[in-house]
């Protein structure tokens, strides 16, 4: 007997607020036009005053509990994605927790910028797979806007707000790539190159800070690492990229996503985007994307799904599931 982490449920939460490309305009040097051409975004949401990382964490697990037919006792643990946690601490996962009525198990966020929620996948199945825990609730959420410089056109139109979730539940298989749930991951990092994104505030400077990024250099790491991780993960179980129904992407842009697809001769219609109504929600991206897609029917029980992600560090990876 296998034990596999599968799919139990999925959610998603974006604040009310709607920000069009055009509202720019009015204190940038830019264009719609500019923004689109460059990104692939027209919109994003920003969270309201007084409206937190947890708060909207706790909307989508919400939602993927309702989704699963659970209730928040019936999870063991939850695994949260943030870089834009409410506190320095205690964890917004333990503020989720609670949130939802959670009074049992555990509750740890996970900080690896944009590839966050791959990393918390990677690490809500290795607690599945080592029976620590039977049912766990993995969440991306984050605020960036909180973190932007609203001058710099370069960084800033490129963000948005927002939360996913999804339930990982144990379930007995047979060791193959026909059973459903996390097939394979695969993880890196390499912390030399910080300095190419990354947020300048911190305790060691006794301030919040800005997003500061080099963008011609994180597109030319991500199409290289974004394209090896997953074809790294495929590999792992004997799969290619021909073995692929649905590529769900990190939506840093499209250009990234793009030519990450490219990369690995994967046409654009097997891609799940959200980028364009979304922008770039760093750790919510990928479970935003998931619950999209599975709320509009394209992502179906038994199709192979992978997943990557690239953010500050560098640090990137890959999960393949059967949906």
């Amino acid at each position: 007997m296998v034990i596999r982490a599968v799919v139990r449920g999925t959610g998603h939460y974006l604040p009310d607020r709607i920000v069009e490309n055009a509202e720019f305009e009015q204190s940038l040097d830019t264009t719609d036009e500019w923004i689109r051409s460059r990104s692939g975004i027209e919109r994003r949401h920003f969270a309201a005053p007084g409206q937190t990382t947890s708060d909207l964490g706790a909307a989508a697990a919400m939602a993927a509990l309702a989704d699963a037919g659970l209730e928040a006792e019936d999870i063991d643990a939850i695994v949260l994605a943030t870089s834009t946690a409410d506190l320095t601490f205690p964890s917004a996962a333990t503020m989720v927790q609670a949130k939802i009525g959670m009074t049992r198990g555990f509750a740890f966020d996970v900080q690896a910028v944009c590839a966050g929620f791959v990393f918390a996948l990677a690490n809500a199945n290795a607690m599945i797979l080592s029976g620590q825990a039977r049912r766990v609730l993995v969440v991306g959420a984050e605020t960036f806007s909180r973190i932007l410089d609203m001058q710099d056109r370069g960084t800033c139109v490129l963000f948005g707000d927002g939360a996913g979730a999804l339930i990982l539940e144990a379930e007995e298989g047979t060791g193959g790539t026909d059973d459903r749930g996390i097939l394979s991951t695969d993880l890196n990092s390499d912390g030399r190159f910080k300095d190419i994104l990354y947020v300048d505030g911190g305790t060691s400077t006794g301030a919040t800070g800005v997003l500061k990024m080099q963008g011609k250099e994180v597109f030319r790491h991500a199409v290289e690492k974004l394209a090896k991780t997953a074809n790294a993960a495929l590999e792992k179980v004997g799969l290619g990229a021909e073995d692929v129904d649905w590529i769900v992407p990190h939506q840093a842009n499209l250009r990234i996503i793009r030519g990450t697809a490219q990369k690995m001769k994967l046409p654009m219609d097997r891609v799940i985007l959200t980028v364009q109504d979304h922008g770039n929600t760093s750790a919510a991206s990928i479970p935003l994307a998931l619950s999209v897609g599975k709320a509009a029917g394209k992502i179906t029980p038994g199709q192979i799904v992978v997943t990557e992600a690239i953010g500050g560090g560098l640090a990137w990876g890959a999960v393949v599931l059967r949906w």
